[in-house]
């Protein structure tokens, strides 16, 4: 029987580790780590652990081509915080995201599996319409789903991961803060744990999206475990880690950007009123994991 490869972009970073993680612990599919650098430490240790590992470069569609071809599926991210992207205009990620989708139809890959967001221009009516990181990618979303290519998107909340990766976690004189700019105690926080829930996710999109197809291909799922706030969130960290954990409102960050988005999320939350937990997801047989098991799963990363 022939390998059923699938292509991971991003596959070094916080949502494409995660994708790799569950393709290689349930043995189904070959997974191929799409990076710019093959030689770094995160690609060679992908493939010390079993990985194919090849190299390409989403602003160079030929690479991509190369880089996929053979592939049964393919797992799209992209990156709005790439330097050499943003270099080229803020709609460089729908650029190359739609470069992406036009060049796996090209090579004949036959699911397509995007991590998305709203767009936030138009769910506000163009109130906020700077938030491109969103927009750019509900826009490869729209293009993706009139492709033609048998598809599924996956939209993320508030990364748990978060915590670290953009340090709103810290330590105090007391306990610890947990920092977000334009955001209150009541503000809605959709939470999604990266790490736990989106490769499962992809795993069981990708497992079951020919003998599912009704509920799978064309479906845009949220992976939202629970629809909480911040102060609920840091007091699950505060329960967990056995100190004080308070929330602090901070300023605007200055960048026009985060600010739309921010302000988005302290008026409405980032989806508005979804179901949350998506139950389709539950029927297909997704396990979230809790705020409350996120914090006990990291508090050695802290403490």
């Amino acid at each position: 029987m022939a390998e059923r490869i699938v292509a991971v972009f991003g596959a070094t970073g916080t949502q494409g580790s995660s994708v790799m993680d569950a393709l290689l612990a349930d043995g189904t599919f070959k997974p191929r780590a799409i990076t710019r650098n093959p030689l770094s430490d995160a690609a060679q240790a992908l493939k010390n652990r079993g990985a194919e590992v090849v190299q390409a470069n989403l602003l160079d569609a030929d690479s991509v081509k190369r880089a996929i071809s053979g592939c049964e599926c393919v797992f799209g991210v992209t990156d709005y915080g790439d330097a050499a992207a943003r270099a080229q205009g803020v709609n460089t990620e729908e650029k190359i995201g739609k470069s992406l989708v036009d060049s796996a139809k090209e090579v004949g890959v036959r699911f397509f599996v995007w991590s998305s967001l709203p767009n936030l221009t138009k769910v506000t009516g163009g109130k906020y319409c700077h938030a491109y990181h969103f927009d750019n990618k509900a826009n490869v979303e729209d293009y993706l789903k009139e492709s033609g290519l048998p598809n599924a998107t996956l939209r993320t909340g508030f990364f748990a991961e978060n915590t670290w990766k953009t340090h709103c976690l810290r330590k105090s004189d007391s306990g610890f803060e947990l920092t977000m700019p334009l955001q209150s105690e009541s503000t809605p926080l959709q939470f999604t744990w990266i790490g736990h829930d989106l490769g499962p996710s992809v795993l069981i999109l990708l497992k079951n999206y020919q003998s599912r197809q009704d509920e799978i291909l064309g479906q845009t799922f949220h992976l939202i475990s629970e629809n909480v706030t911040f102060g609920n969130f840091a007091q699950a960290l505060e329960n967990a880690f056995g100190v004080p954990v308070k929330f602090k409102t901070a300023p605007k960050t200055g960048l026009l950007e985060i600010d739309d988005m921010l302000e988005v999320i302290a008026g409405m939350g980032m989806y508005g009123d979804v179901e949350i937990p998506d139950s389709r997801l539950l029927k297909l047989g997704l396990k979230f994991g809790t705020p409350q098991e996120f914090a006990e799963s990291v508090k050695s990363r802290f403490l």
